[in-house]
Protein backbone atom coordinates (compact mmCIF):
# COMPACT_ATOMS: atom_id res chain seq x y z
CA UNK A 1 0.00 0.00 0.00
CA UNK A 2 1.38 3.88 -0.93
CA UNK A 3 1.89 5.70 2.13
CA UNK A 4 3.25 9.14 2.58
CA UNK A 5 6.66 8.60 2.73
CA UNK A 6 6.67 7.03 -1.07
CA UNK A 7 4.37 9.48 -2.01
CA UNK A 8 6.79 12.05 -1.28
CA UNK A 9 9.49 10.82 -2.45
CA UNK A 10 7.79 10.29 -6.08
CA UNK A 11 7.08 14.01 -5.79
CA UNK A 12 10.44 14.66 -5.01
CA UNK A 13 12.19 12.93 -7.90
CA UNK A 14 9.37 14.11 -10.21
CA UNK A 15 10.76 17.69 -9.46
CA UNK A 16 14.21 16.38 -9.76
CA UNK A 17 13.32 16.21 -13.90
CA UNK A 18 12.90 19.04 -14.13
CA UNK A 19 15.31 21.25 -14.32
CA UNK A 20 15.85 24.61 -12.50
CA UNK A 21 16.46 27.37 -15.39
CA UNK A 22 13.20 25.16 -16.81
CA UNK A 23 10.95 26.01 -13.38
CA UNK A 24 12.13 29.38 -13.57
CA UNK A 25 11.05 29.50 -16.97
CA UNK A 26 8.24 28.73 -16.74
CA UNK A 27 6.97 30.76 -13.76
CA UNK A 28 8.13 33.45 -16.04
CA UNK A 29 5.78 33.25 -18.64
CA UNK A 30 2.78 32.34 -16.05
CA UNK A 31 3.17 35.53 -13.83
CA UNK A 32 3.63 37.68 -17.36
CA UNK A 33 0.48 36.23 -18.49
CA UNK A 34 -1.38 36.52 -15.31
CA UNK A 35 -0.26 39.71 -13.63
CA UNK A 36 1.49 41.74 -16.29
CA UNK A 37 -1.17 41.26 -18.62
CA UNK A 38 -4.33 40.34 -16.17
CA UNK A 39 -4.86 37.09 -18.21
CA UNK A 40 -7.28 34.14 -16.04
CA UNK A 41 -6.43 31.20 -16.15
CA UNK A 42 -8.06 29.21 -17.64
CA UNK A 43 -7.86 31.00 -20.04
CA UNK A 44 -10.16 30.70 -23.66
CA UNK A 45 -8.61 30.75 -27.02
CA UNK A 46 -10.10 34.64 -27.37
CA UNK A 47 -8.24 35.63 -24.53
CA UNK A 48 -4.62 34.23 -25.46
CA UNK A 49 -5.44 35.81 -29.09
CA UNK A 50 -5.67 39.01 -27.43
CA UNK A 51 -2.75 38.67 -24.80
CA UNK A 52 -0.92 37.66 -28.53
CA UNK A 53 -2.29 40.61 -29.87
CA UNK A 54 -1.09 43.21 -27.43
CA UNK A 55 2.35 41.77 -27.10
CA UNK A 56 2.81 41.63 -30.64
CA UNK A 57 5.41 44.48 -31.83
CA UNK A 58 6.90 44.19 -27.98
CA UNK A 59 7.89 40.63 -28.23
CA UNK A 60 9.75 38.78 -30.22
CA UNK A 61 7.45 36.30 -31.97
CA UNK A 62 10.07 32.81 -30.94
CA UNK A 63 9.67 34.62 -27.05
CA UNK A 64 5.36 34.48 -27.45
CA UNK A 65 5.68 31.03 -29.34
CA UNK A 66 7.81 29.69 -25.61
CA UNK A 67 4.76 31.26 -24.11
CA UNK A 68 2.15 29.69 -25.85
CA UNK A 69 3.71 26.53 -25.02
CA UNK A 70 4.16 27.03 -21.19
CA UNK A 71 0.12 28.23 -21.21
CA UNK A 72 -0.19 25.27 -23.05
CA UNK A 73 1.41 22.82 -20.20
CA UNK A 74 -0.67 24.51 -17.56
CA UNK A 75 -3.70 23.32 -19.23
CA UNK A 76 -2.47 20.12 -19.71
CA UNK A 77 -1.50 19.93 -16.51
CA UNK A 78 -4.53 20.66 -14.62
CA UNK A 79 -6.80 18.84 -17.04
CA UNK A 80 -8.04 21.71 -18.80
CA UNK A 81 -8.78 22.06 -22.83
CA UNK A 82 -5.86 23.86 -24.57
CA UNK A 83 -6.88 27.20 -26.00
CA UNK A 84 -3.34 27.90 -27.48
CA UNK A 85 -4.32 24.50 -29.95
CA UNK A 86 -7.42 26.67 -31.42
CA UNK A 87 -7.29 28.16 -35.36
CA UNK A 88 -7.83 31.48 -34.00
CA UNK A 89 -4.71 31.91 -32.14
CA UNK A 90 -2.94 29.52 -34.54
CA UNK A 91 -3.90 32.40 -37.33
CA UNK A 92 -3.09 35.31 -35.10
CA UNK A 93 0.76 33.76 -34.72
CA UNK A 94 0.68 33.43 -38.44
CA UNK A 95 0.25 37.02 -38.56
CA UNK A 96 2.49 38.14 -36.12
CA UNK A 97 5.00 36.54 -37.64
CA UNK A 98 4.80 37.79 -41.36
CA UNK A 99 4.02 41.10 -39.76
CA UNK A 100 6.68 41.64 -37.30
CA UNK A 101 9.57 39.94 -38.63
CA UNK A 102 12.48 39.66 -36.86
CA UNK A 103 15.86 38.71 -37.20
CA UNK A 104 17.75 37.12 -34.47
CA UNK A 105 20.48 39.13 -33.05
CA UNK A 106 24.06 37.12 -32.17
CA UNK A 107 26.32 38.10 -30.02
CA UNK A 108 29.47 39.69 -31.64
CA UNK A 109 32.20 36.53 -31.81
CA UNK A 110 35.14 37.14 -28.92
CA UNK A 111 38.05 36.68 -31.24
CA UNK A 112 41.64 35.53 -29.92
CA UNK A 113 43.46 38.28 -30.27
CA UNK A 114 40.53 39.99 -28.33
CA UNK A 115 40.80 37.63 -25.24
CA UNK A 116 44.70 38.11 -25.36
CA UNK A 117 44.14 42.01 -24.65
CA UNK A 118 41.61 41.31 -21.72
CA UNK A 119 43.56 38.36 -20.21
CA UNK A 120 46.63 41.06 -20.43
CA UNK A 121 44.25 43.38 -18.36
CA UNK A 122 43.23 41.15 -16.26
CA UNK A 123 46.91 40.11 -15.27
CA UNK A 124 47.80 43.68 -14.95
CA UNK A 125 45.23 44.63 -12.89
CA UNK A 126 45.50 41.65 -10.13
CA UNK A 127 49.24 42.94 -10.21
CA UNK A 128 48.21 46.48 -9.02
CA UNK A 129 45.46 45.67 -7.43
CA UNK A 130 45.94 46.12 -3.52
CA UNK A 131 42.43 45.30 -2.75
CA UNK A 132 42.26 42.11 -1.50
CA UNK A 133 37.97 41.93 -2.64
CA UNK A 134 38.85 43.21 -6.12
CA UNK A 135 41.72 40.90 -6.64
CA UNK A 136 39.53 37.70 -6.41
CA UNK A 137 37.01 39.47 -8.46
CA UNK A 138 39.65 39.40 -11.32
CA UNK A 139 41.02 36.23 -10.75
CA UNK A 140 37.15 34.86 -11.33
CA UNK A 141 36.72 36.61 -14.24
CA UNK A 142 40.12 35.45 -15.68
CA UNK A 143 38.78 32.23 -14.98
CA UNK A 144 35.46 32.30 -16.34
CA UNK A 145 36.31 33.90 -19.68
CA UNK A 146 39.19 30.91 -20.40
CA UNK A 147 37.29 28.00 -19.41
CA UNK A 148 33.88 29.75 -21.06
CA UNK A 149 36.11 30.00 -24.46
CA UNK A 150 38.39 26.89 -24.99
CA UNK A 151 35.82 24.92 -23.78
CA UNK A 152 32.99 27.06 -25.75
CA UNK A 153 30.43 26.37 -23.01
CA UNK A 154 27.18 28.38 -22.39
CA UNK A 155 26.73 30.70 -19.33
CA UNK A 156 24.60 28.27 -17.51
CA UNK A 157 27.55 25.65 -17.84
CA UNK A 158 29.75 28.26 -16.55
CA UNK A 159 27.51 28.50 -13.71
CA UNK A 160 27.14 24.89 -13.07
CA UNK A 161 30.68 24.15 -12.49
CA UNK A 162 30.76 22.35 -9.24
CA UNK A 163 34.43 22.27 -7.49
CA UNK A 164 33.85 18.42 -6.44
CA UNK A 165 33.04 17.24 -9.76
CA UNK A 166 36.41 18.58 -11.33
CA UNK A 167 38.64 16.02 -12.28
CA UNK A 168 43.08 17.69 -12.22
CA UNK A 169 45.01 14.87 -15.69
CA UNK A 170 48.64 15.62 -14.47
CA UNK A 171 50.47 17.22 -17.87
CA UNK A 172 47.24 16.43 -19.70
CA UNK A 173 44.38 19.03 -17.96
CA UNK A 174 41.29 18.67 -16.34
CA UNK A 175 37.75 17.10 -16.72
CA UNK A 176 34.32 18.65 -15.56
CA UNK A 177 32.03 16.43 -14.75
CA UNK A 178 27.94 17.54 -14.71
CA UNK A 179 25.47 15.25 -13.63
CA UNK A 180 22.99 17.23 -15.88
CA UNK A 181 22.76 19.79 -18.92
CA UNK A 182 20.62 21.33 -21.41
CA UNK A 183 21.33 18.64 -23.72
CA UNK A 184 21.41 15.69 -21.83
CA UNK A 185 17.93 15.39 -21.63
CA UNK A 186 17.84 11.48 -19.89
CA UNK A 187 20.11 13.11 -16.88
CA UNK A 188 23.10 10.54 -17.31
CA UNK A 189 25.79 13.03 -16.86
CA UNK A 190 28.67 14.04 -19.27
CA UNK A 191 32.45 14.83 -18.84
CA UNK A 192 34.23 17.77 -20.59
CA UNK A 193 37.91 17.58 -20.88
CA UNK A 194 39.99 20.74 -20.92
CA UNK A 195 43.42 20.82 -22.25
CA UNK A 196 46.66 22.69 -20.58
CA UNK A 197 47.65 24.82 -23.01
CA UNK A 198 50.89 27.10 -22.54
CA UNK A 199 49.14 30.92 -22.96
CA UNK A 200 45.88 31.56 -21.95
CA UNK A 201 45.45 28.22 -20.24
CA UNK A 202 42.14 27.63 -18.50
CA UNK A 203 43.74 25.04 -16.09
CA UNK A 204 45.93 27.33 -14.63
CA UNK A 205 43.43 30.00 -14.36
CA UNK A 206 41.09 27.62 -12.77
CA UNK A 207 43.62 26.66 -10.09
CA UNK A 208 44.82 30.27 -9.38
CA UNK A 209 41.04 30.63 -8.47
CA UNK A 210 40.03 27.82 -6.57
CA UNK A 211 43.53 28.54 -4.67
CA UNK A 212 42.81 32.18 -3.94
CA UNK A 213 39.00 31.83 -3.18
CA UNK A 214 39.99 28.49 -0.79
CA UNK A 215 37.08 26.10 -2.65
CA UNK A 216 36.72 22.64 -1.78
CA UNK A 217 33.31 21.88 -2.56
CA UNK A 218 30.00 23.85 -4.05
CA UNK A 219 29.60 26.24 -7.30
CA UNK A 220 32.98 27.06 -8.72
CA UNK A 221 31.80 30.79 -10.16
CA UNK A 222 30.03 32.51 -7.07
CA UNK A 223 29.28 36.58 -6.42
CA UNK A 224 31.48 38.47 -4.11
CA UNK A 225 30.02 41.03 -2.09
CA UNK A 226 31.88 44.38 -1.08
CA UNK A 227 33.32 42.72 2.06
CA UNK A 228 34.86 39.84 0.68
CA UNK A 229 32.54 37.68 1.58
CA UNK A 230 31.22 34.65 -0.89
CA UNK A 231 27.86 33.95 -2.12
CA UNK A 232 28.06 30.58 -1.71
CA UNK A 233 25.23 29.94 -4.64
CA UNK A 234 25.37 29.51 -8.12
CA UNK A 235 26.19 33.19 -10.16
CA UNK A 236 23.23 33.45 -12.72
CA UNK A 237 24.02 33.95 -17.20
CA UNK A 238 22.90 37.64 -16.33
CA UNK A 239 25.92 37.79 -14.20
CA UNK A 240 28.41 36.41 -16.61
CA UNK A 241 26.83 38.34 -19.37
CA UNK A 242 27.99 41.23 -17.03
CA UNK A 243 31.20 40.38 -16.03
CA UNK A 244 32.20 39.28 -19.98
CA UNK A 245 30.94 42.95 -20.94
CA UNK A 246 32.94 44.76 -18.06
CA UNK A 247 35.92 42.84 -19.28
CA UNK A 248 35.77 44.21 -22.49
CA UNK A 249 35.44 47.67 -21.60
CA UNK A 250 38.02 47.46 -19.43
CA UNK A 251 40.56 45.90 -21.81
CA UNK A 252 39.41 48.63 -24.00
CA UNK A 253 37.61 46.78 -26.50
CA UNK A 254 35.06 48.48 -29.12
CA UNK A 255 31.52 48.08 -28.58
CA UNK A 256 31.55 45.76 -24.96
CA UNK A 257 27.99 45.48 -24.98
CA UNK A 258 28.09 43.80 -28.15
CA UNK A 259 29.63 40.70 -26.11
CA UNK A 260 27.50 38.44 -23.98
CA UNK A 261 28.20 34.56 -22.68
CA UNK A 262 27.72 33.42 -26.16
CA UNK A 263 30.67 35.44 -27.36
CA UNK A 264 32.87 32.93 -25.81
CA UNK A 265 31.32 30.48 -27.96
CA UNK A 266 31.27 32.07 -30.76
CA UNK A 267 34.63 32.86 -30.73
CA UNK A 268 35.74 29.26 -30.17
CA UNK A 269 33.85 28.26 -32.86
CA UNK A 270 35.25 30.99 -35.52
CA UNK A 271 39.00 30.01 -33.86
CA UNK A 272 38.12 26.29 -34.38
CA UNK A 273 36.94 27.28 -37.62
CA UNK A 274 40.21 29.04 -39.04
CA UNK A 275 42.39 26.79 -37.90
CA UNK A 276 40.96 23.92 -39.76
CA UNK A 277 38.57 21.94 -37.41
CA UNK A 278 36.08 19.81 -39.41
CA UNK A 279 32.24 19.86 -38.74
CA UNK A 280 32.19 16.63 -37.33
CA UNK A 281 35.14 17.21 -34.76
CA UNK A 282 33.46 21.14 -33.68
CA UNK A 283 30.43 19.16 -33.24
CA UNK A 284 31.74 16.74 -31.04
CA UNK A 285 33.97 18.99 -29.29
CA UNK A 286 31.30 21.35 -28.28
CA UNK A 287 28.62 18.68 -27.84
CA UNK A 288 26.22 20.03 -30.85
CA UNK A 289 23.98 17.26 -31.88
CA UNK A 290 22.56 19.39 -35.11
CA UNK A 291 24.87 20.33 -37.59
CA UNK A 292 22.91 23.65 -38.19
CA UNK A 293 23.17 24.72 -34.38
CA UNK A 294 26.92 24.70 -35.02
CA UNK A 295 26.51 26.74 -38.32
CA UNK A 296 24.88 29.41 -36.51
CA UNK A 297 28.16 29.72 -34.45
CA UNK A 298 30.56 30.19 -37.06
CA UNK A 299 29.45 33.61 -38.32
CA UNK A 300 31.29 34.98 -41.21
CA UNK A 301 33.74 31.98 -41.54
CA UNK A 302 33.05 29.79 -44.98
CA UNK A 303 35.17 26.56 -44.04
CA UNK A 304 32.84 24.64 -42.19
CA UNK A 305 29.54 26.09 -43.99
CA UNK A 306 31.65 24.78 -47.30
CA UNK A 307 32.40 21.08 -45.80
CA UNK A 308 29.25 20.98 -44.30
CA UNK A 309 27.35 21.67 -48.52
CA UNK A 310 30.17 19.65 -50.08
CA UNK A 311 28.73 16.26 -47.28
CA UNK A 312 24.96 16.98 -48.50
CA UNK A 313 26.01 16.79 -52.42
Amino acid sequence: MPDSKNIDLVSFYVNAATRENTVRSYRTAIEHYERHWGGLLPATPTAIAQYLSHYADRLTSSTLAHRLAVLAKWHHEYGFPDPTKAPLVKKVMKGIRATHAYQTKQARPLQLEELKIIIQWLEESIKESKDYRKGLRLIRNKAILLLGFWRAFRADELTNIHVEYVTMIPNKGMSLYFPTTKGDRDNKGVTYKVPALQKLCPVTAYQDWVTAAELSKGPLFVGIDRWGHFNHKSMTSNTIINIVRECASGAGLLHPDAFSSHSLRRGFASWADSNGWSLKELMEYVGWKDPKTALRYIGSSHKIQQHFIEQLK
